[in-house]
């Protein structure tokens, strides 16, 4: 008997846990991918010129927009951001799936209500292309940086905004991206492994997206691709170099998000202190 009882009591717990699961998941994906939340999240950085203290910057990325992503998701992404009134803002790649095309002027024309004092910037991710992605968001006036920099006076101080492909990495080729005065300047990279080559350049911030936060997240067990980033998401610290990394908007592979929400991230510029 006490055997039967055991066993029915085991059965009993396997059901619930199925049960909880299942239902877990059915909330994933009716509720918590479509559940944008803002961040918001002070972003240290080594020798910031004290006028820049409190300036705030917009970051956006992953948004995947295709039959999982619908643009009234890109569209409501962008909103919540531009509600905030950033200084500045970033686009941090993977706008669509890889080799969708067709979903790039659609995934532009919902993100143009962007607009900034000191600009938007535009980096590309490993889902999207050298032509007809880029093509797109300069159509809607968003400056593309494509292992490329451009320099902006901001309070009366140089700044420096670099921009580097997913494809961009090593010490040699994220470095001529940077260009002369690396700790003046913020690399954009959508992969946060980058921060190994910005730390060694003596970059003073990162800003990247890519991992979705981990996307399905598991009680106790975490997110399975944990161990391949320095940060799954928000700050992390290498040398002098300050990491931000946002979860995104987007899904891949499947509609599905698990104790991660989709984000975007309002990030306020504060002084690092030196050790």
């Amino acid at each position: 008997m006490a055997g039967l009882e055991r066993r029915t009591v085991l059965k009993g717990l396997l059901a619930s846990g199925a049960a909880a699961g299942a239902g877990a998941f059915f909330y994933g994906y009716a509720d918590e991918r479509l559940d944008i939340q803002v961040v918001r999240s002070q972003w240290p950085l080594a020798d910031l010129p004290p006028a820049l203290a409190g300036l705030r910057v917009g970051l956006i990325t992953d948004l995947h927009h295709g039959e999982q992503v619908s643009v009234e998701q890109v569209r409501r992404a962008a909103a919540l951001l531009l509600a905030e009134a950033p200084d500045l803002i970033v686009l941090g790649g993977d706008y669509i799936n890889r080799g969708e095309f067709q979903f790039a002027e659609p995934c532009a024309e919902a993100l143009s209500a962007l607009e900034a004092p000191h600009g938007v910037f535009a980096i590309l991710g490993n889902h999207d292309d050298d032509r007809h992605v880029p093509a797109a968001l300069r159509r809607r006036q968003f400056e593309v940086l494509s292992d490329a920099r451009t320099e902006r006076t901001i309070r009366g101080e140089r700044v420096a905004i670099a921009g580097i492909r997913f494809w961009t990495w090593g010490r040699g080729s994220v470095g001529r991206a940077v260009g002369p005065s690396p700790h003046r300047t913020v690399l954009l990279a959508h992969d946060p492994r980058r921060l190994v080559e910005a730390a060694d350049l003596g970059v003073a911030g990162v800003l990247s997206g890519h991992t979705h936060g981990g996307q399905i997240v598991l009680p106790l067990l975490g997110s399975p691709i944990a161990r391949q980033y320095p940060v799954l998401q928000g700050l992390a610290y290498r040398q002098e170099t300050t990491l931000f990394v946002s979860r995104g908007v987007g899904t891949v592979l499947i509609p599905l998000r698990l104790n991660c929400p989709p984000d975007v991230s309002v990030l306020t510029l504060a002084s690092r202190p030196t050790v």
